[in-house]
């Protein structure tokens, strides 16, 4: 096999989930940095299509490839920013130029402004730090509402005499009235650059270590605050190093769940109606610990009138798996489902029905208990604990699925109208 039979092959194992791909040639110099929002399509595109004279140039050099997964396309975003910034490739041209796209200015000042500009102010006044640049705004927009929800910080140019709406949301510290002294919200905003930065094992440290300061001096709102955003951080950056975080996560969960092998397909469940109309099942596939797109199933339910979820899921898991049995396809290592014990039995009682023994399990909404086929006791994970950040990521793709594929529904009988 020659190397660009090799290449092509590596191109074909990618991940269909967002992240940053790195070109490198034969010396492993890295020729570009690229984020997309599906590995796979972005990159089995250079060799697949027609490009330009420049574009064909730096693929005739490209020996090797290498990437990194992220959580959504604007963390990829953010972290192919970062990398260009530190390694500046001889093709990513337009992200070494500032002119033309967006950045974030963070002011220096006693309580300093974050935001998004179009250009960096060059007056001998301005000492502000700036991060990017950004090729897609919209995508900016979306990391900022993300690092706003996390760490909260201040937007008014001018300080406002009472809390405003942010404020009161908690997503700014409110240092308007008093909420926060200078040394607190500095410290926050330097948690801002390392994520920015892309510094995420460093910035995980850092909570850990402030979070367990705070814990033994019996400041308990402020450490049960740092576990929140620790929490938050755990799930972002979990698929950042799918060779390390990921197989931590699979590891654990065939440990908490007591399984001979590590579960590498996971298939999850969630029923999506709003008053009974229009509704639908999704199923989410997950290899390896990182979204499979390619295996995600929608499911219109055909025998269920009114508001039923159990025979909903009855019926999506029914079908799901007469297929598989049908067509001889391979079956699932874990099903995960959307809700309770009574959830967990209406889908043991299914895949009964055909003869099939798969591991399964539920998790329930509210203190995300995990109940396990066989077992009388919900199983109670640590907040951080490594299964529990894998399961709660499928949970909520599988919802976001589901709902997506609702809003679809009701969208097209209304233009059927």
């Amino acid at each position: 096999m020659n190397n660009l039979e090799k290449l092509k092959d590596k191109v074909s194992g990618l991940p269909d989930a967002p992240g940053v791909y790195v070109f490198k040639d034969i010396r492993g110099e890295i020729l570009y940095i690229g984020k997309a929002k599906s590995l796979k399509r972005r990159v089995q595109s250079y060799f697949s299509r027609l490009l330009s004279d420049k574009t064909q140039i730096m693929v005739s050099k490209i020996a090797d490839l290498e990437y990194r997964l992220t959580y959504s396309e604007a963390q990829a975003q953010l972290l192919e920013a970062s990398m260009v910034k530190e390694k500046q490739p001889p093709y990513n041209v337009s992200l070494k130029d500032d002119k033309s796209f967006p950045l974030i200015r963070i002011t220096d000042e006693e309580f300093p402004i974050v935001s998004i500009v179009r250009r960096k102010k060059h007056k001998p006044q301005d000492t502000g730090f700036y991060f990017g640049p950004y090729t897609n705004a919209r995508l900016l927009r979306q990391a900022v509402k993300t690092i706003r929800r996390i760490f909260g910080f201040r937007s008014c140019k001018k300080m406002p005499s009472k809390e405003c709406l942010y404020g009161r949301l908690n997503l700014c510290p409110a240092p308007c009235i008093g909420k926060v002294n200078p040394q607190e919200y500095h410290e926050n905003i330097e948690r801002i650059k390392m994520f920015l930065e892309s510094k995420y094992p460093e910035l995980l440290d850092e909570l850990a270590s402030k979070m367990k300061i705070a814990s033994e001096s019996f400041k308990f709102e402020e450490a049960a605050k740092i576990r929140d955003q620790i929490n938050a951080l755990t799930a972002i950056f979990s698929a950042f190093k799918p060779g390390t975080v990921t197989f931590n996560e699979l590891d654990d969960l065939r440990a908490v769940l007591n399984m001979k092998m590590i579960p590498n397909r996971i298939e999850a469940f969630d029923i999506s109606d709003i008053s009974g109309k229009e509704a639908c099942g999704s199923m989410v596939s997950f290899y390896k610990g990182v979204p499979d797109k390619n295996n995600y199933r929608r499911f219109r339910i055909k025998t269920v009138e009114g508001i039923n979820d159990y025979k909903m899921l009855a019926e999506v898991i029914h079908r799901r798996y007469l297929r598989l049995i049908n067509e001889n396809l391979p079956l699932p290592d874990l099903i995960l489902v959307d809700g309770g014990r009574s959830h967990l039995s209406v889908a043991e009682r299914e895949l009964k029905k055909l003869n099939l023994s798969i591991p399964l399990i539920s998790i329930a909404k509210d203190r995300e208990n995990i109940y396990i086929k066989n077992k009388a006791s919900p199983l109670r994970l640590k907040s951080n604990a490594p299964a529990l950040n894998l399961i709660r990521r499928i949970r909520d793709e599988a919802h976001r699925f589901a709902l997506s594929y609702h809003h679809l529904l009701r969208k097209k009988k209304t233009l059927d109208r």
